[in-house]
């Protein structure tokens, strides 16, 4: 009897319907690639702020969708480097993840002397969300528009202050990526975290804050500050009224804070695709969106382990870029 031998349609179906059946498969038996024993999540933000929120929403889904539960611990200090030492040096078996933040993009040109490399040692595994920033001026400050500010900055060179949490925080990046983009000089002054920074503008001690869009919109609503632009590509549906940067004029000063989770740059493909399927999953529930909206999020992503890679890479490249510009360097 002949043998049988397929042809070449038939392979190529074969090879079609094993994808479509691949990409079937839910995220509960993806599940199976992962270690039977609780998953640390060690989070560089200390307990109650937005990274940590968000954090601890994502572990609590993730306990009830996978087998293992999913704890946060909050490691802070050394703008993440902590935290991230740790999951670099971790077994790359999934079981202990890191969830960072835009600093994480910067740590390569403020910290010399780590005993992990950011960029070789750690693989995203997927890029949670995105939350905008909201440039705020003093509320009895003369500027009504972003325009109107950026011509007084021109008239004072040097002589506006603008808030900051030092090196490599959020609101010293955005801030930096602003003045390049309009080509300004502000003076800086460093706080600790974006809170007394709002009582002294609300004084008019400080002339620009950027703040997370949650916090910013209250202190706008409150009386303590006056919004002007949103960071973010597009408005808030918090505050539809405020410009973004690029609508006043500044499409180079676009930028949103993000948040990614990433494990040892040695775990198996295998295990990267099921926490991703996983985390996809999570955020795709209608109950986490809303939460995450309260929490100021204004595009939720959880994007391939390939797809986050290609994004932390770029958005590496980016911000060294501006602190290198800036003539900030290692400590």
């Amino acid at each position: 009897m002949m043998g049988w031998y397929p042809t070449a349609a038939w392979r190529r179906r074969a090879v079609m319907l094993a994808g479509l059946a691949a990409m079937a498969v839910p995220a509960t038996a993806r599940a199976a690639e992962l270690p039977n024993k609780p998953i640390k999540l060690l989070v560089i933000a200390s307990a109650g702020g937005p990274t940590d929120l968000v954090a601890r929403l994502l572990a609590d889904s993730l306990s009830r969708r996978l087998p293992q539960r999913v704890v946060v611990e909050n490691r802070t200090g050394a703008g993440g480097n902590i935290a991230a030492s740790a999951v670099a040096h971790a077994e790359p078996d999934g079981a202990t993840l890191l969830f960072t933040n835009t600093s994480h993009a910067v740590n390569r040109v403020l910290y010399s002397k780590l005993d992990y490399d950011p960029v070789a040692d750690l693989v995203p595994v997927t890029v949670v969300a995105e939350s905008p920033m909201v440039l705020l001026v003093p509320p009895n400050a003369p500027d009504r528009t972003l325009a109107d500010l950026v011509a007084r900055a021109k008239r004072e060179p040097g002589r506006l202050r603008y808030a900051s949490a030092g090196n490599g925080g959020a609101l010293q990046l955005v801030s930096l990526l602003f003045l390049k983009a309009a080509g300004l000089r502000m003076e800086e002054v460093a706080y600790r975290g974006s809170a007394p920074a709002v009582l002294d503008l609300a004084a008019g001690r400080i002339d620009m804050l950027y703040d997370a869009g949650i916090t910013a919109f209250a202190t706008a609503q409150g009386g303590q500050g006056r919004a002007l632009a949103v960071s973010a590509p597009t408005r808030s549906p918090v505050a539809p009224e405020v410009p973004t940067v690029a609508e006043a004029g500044w499409p180079a000063g676009t930028f949103s804070v993000w948040q990614v989770i990433m494990a040892p740059s040695r775990t198996p493909p295998a295990v990267l695709a099921a926490l991703q399927a996983a985390s996809a999953a999570v955020l795709a529930e209608e109950t986490v969106r809303k939460q995450l909206a309260t929490l100021g999020v204004d595009r939720i992503v959880g994007n391939t382990p390939a797809e986050a890679r290609d994004y932390v890479a770029a958005e590496v490249t980016r911000w060294e870029g501006v602190l290198r510009e800036a003539g900030i360097s290692a400590q």
